[in-house]
Parts: C-alpha cells; structure tokens; sequence
C-alpha cells in the first residue's frame, strides 16, 4: 500500500476500480487538523482529469503498470494500430481513448503504451514532437502592435497558433502536453 503522503507525479495507484497516474500534489496542514493530500490524477482507462482529496495516513493500493516500447503504424478510423519493437506483435487501441494523442502522432513515430494486468490503458508520447507544417496563411502587413500570432494546420490536422515568420514546409516543435508551439525545429 501506499500512504497518500508520498504520491508525486508518476506514481500510479487503485482507487474503487481505476487506475490513476498522479499529476501533481499538494499536500496542505492546517492548525493541529490532520494533513491533507490534493492530487491532480488523469484515469488512465477513461483519460479524464479530476483532483482527488485525501486525509493524511490513508493508504492506496499501488498499481504495478508495464510500459513497452512500440511504434505507431496507422489509424484505422476506429482503432489506432501499434507494433512492439522487439515482437512485431500488433495491438490495436480504440481511436476515442486517444483523442488528444492523434493531434501529435505521425506514421513510424516511437511511443510508449502502458498496460495493466495486459489491458492496454493508454500511449505515453515524447514531451516534445516535430510536425511539419502543411498550411499557413500569409502574415497581414500591420497586424504587429503585440507579438502577433496566425494559425497553421500542421502534418497530422491539428491547428496550432505560431508566430507569423512560420512558413508553409517547414518543421516547427509542438508541446505534447498543452498542445502549443514551442519554437522550429
């Protein structure tokens, strides 16, 4: 078991029948109250984010997840096609688990897929990717009074706002976390 005063980022446990990776915590004592525990989970079967309050000295039962190297071979409409780079075994994983994934993933692309107990929960991307970019209107002459920004249509559909000087054909880095521009790559 682990004591709710020792979950930080990464740590993943069961609570009533999900699996949560612990995104951030904050941990809060007040006067002589016993401490509390604020963790920011994302369930890693549904993808949802909520936050979840603990008092402190509870205990959560630890979930033991595998994590395995695989590469993104296609999106077939309805279900994302994954090969393991030692087995050249396929899985297969419903698009709708990966919503927000899709915006950053291109054919050959190196991902990571955690599992539980072989269920196939989710994809854990790299920080950063590079997309290139594939539309991008021309920057408006006077439209400079702030750091003006326009937006692009990257390789993989998503639309993200970069600077004006971005042009078409190039390859920029996109954040996998809040989906923003970065810099060029």
């Amino acid at each position: 078991m682990i004591n709710v005063n020792d979950l930080k980022p990464g740590v993943t446990f069961k609570l009533e029948g999900n699996i949560y990776v612990v995104l951030e915590a904050a941990h809060s004592k007040q006067g002589r109250g016993q401490a509390n525990v604020k963790a920011k989970v994302k369930d890693l079967r549904t993808g949802s984010t909520t936050i979840k309050s603990f008092t402190g000295g509870e205990k959560v039962e630890p979930a033991m997840i595998e994590k395995s190297n695989m590469d993104y071979l296609y999106n077939a409409g309805d279900v994302v096609v994954l090969m393991d780079q030692e087995t050249f075994e396929q899985i297969e994983i419903p698009s709708e688990h990966l919503n927000w994934e899709l915006n950053f993933l291109k054919e050959g692309q190196k991902v990571i897929v955690r599992k539980f107990q072989n269920e196939v929960l989710d994809i854990e991307l790299p920080a950063n990717v590079n997309l290139k970019v594939v539309e991008a209107p021309d920057a408006v002459k006077g439209n400079t009074a702030q750091a003006a920004q326009k937006k692009v249509t990257l390789e993989t559909g998503y639309v993200v706002e970069t600077p004006l000087f971005i042009k078409e054909g190039e390859i920029v880095t996109i954040s996998t976390e809040t989906g923003k521009y970065t810099g060029r790559a």
